[in-house]
């Protein structure tokens, strides 16, 4: 039997915009819509860049952005002969998304997958990112269009996977691994959103999805478990007033060791 060959992503990959200088691209992505991968995204972010990194986010869920309103960012983006260039978030993170180019934030993005992709590309090759330690990319959920655009036209040095405690995870976080696997990416390890929340008032912990399988099935898989984050509506708040520049989410201190780790 014939060896299964690699996957070859250097004819797909595109150059970043030639004012761009990014150490490290790393994708965020979920098997289903619905586990707060944006929340993960954007905590990531923020603790890079509190560790005294320059930190940028891609928000590469065209259809659905949220990145935006998150940090109380409005178009429009302006750009010169050299890229549109993102804007700054209050703690210094540089966010480009179609929200800022949109002539109506509220205008819905009505595109083929195609269209959508080739908007991903452009907002590496296009916009001016500057010096970066860390280009996170927000992806929409599932192994589509776009995820697949990421997987093959970006230079990601690794991927986290976000899920939620559901009977479903098993098989939702295979999906994200093996997609990743066969693109010949790294995955840096997976992260539980909405595994418990705690009572405020005799701090009982409750776990409202059921009990966690993401250890075992990190395991089997032969990832690490970087976080397992409680329900917080403190951060549901500062996403939804506009805030969340001000939000250290240090559950997920672990993987940010990891991400350091990149540095070599």
């Amino acid at each position: 039997m014939s060896e299964k060959k690699a996957f070859d992503k250097s004819q797909f990959q595109v150059e970043e915009n030639p004012y761009s200088n990014i150490s490290h691209v790393i994708g965020v992505v979920s098997g289903k819509g619905g586990v707060g991968k944006s929340l993960v995204t954007a905590s990531l972010a923020n603790l890079m860049a509190g560790q005294g990194y320059e930190v940028g986010i891609l928000d590469a869920d065209i259809t659905g952005p949220s990145i935006p309103k998150m940090y109380g960012l409005h178009g429009p983006a302006v750009g010169d002969d050299n890229g549109l260039y993102p804007l700054q978030a209050e703690n210094g993170v540089s966010v480009m998304s179609v929200n800022l180019i949109l002539p109506q934030e509220e205008d819905p993005v009505i595109w083929r997958g195609p269209v959508i992709a080739n908007m991903v590309k452009q907002f590496y090759t296009d916009v001016v990112w500057g010096q970066l330690d860390y280009l996170f990319v927000d992806m929409p959920p599932g192994t589509g269009d776009v995820p697949l655009t990421v997987f093959q036209s970006l230079p990601l040095d690794g991927v986290v996977i976000v899920t939620s405690p559901q009977d479903l995870v098993k098989m939702i976080v295979k999906k994200a691994y093996r997609m990743a696997a066969q693109m010949d990416i790294p995955v840096l390890g997976v992260v539980e959103n909405y595994s418990y929340i705690t009572c405020p008032d005799c701090g009982k912990v409750i776990r409202l999805f059921g009990e966690s399988h993401i250890d075992e099935v990190a395991a089997e898989l032969g990832i690490p478990v970087l976080g397992k984050l409680p329900i917080r509506p403190e951060l549901a708040e500062a996403a939804d007033a506009g805030d969340f520049a001000g939000v250290l989410n240090t559950d997920l201190d672990e993987a940010a060791v990891r991400i350091r780790g990149l540095n070599g």
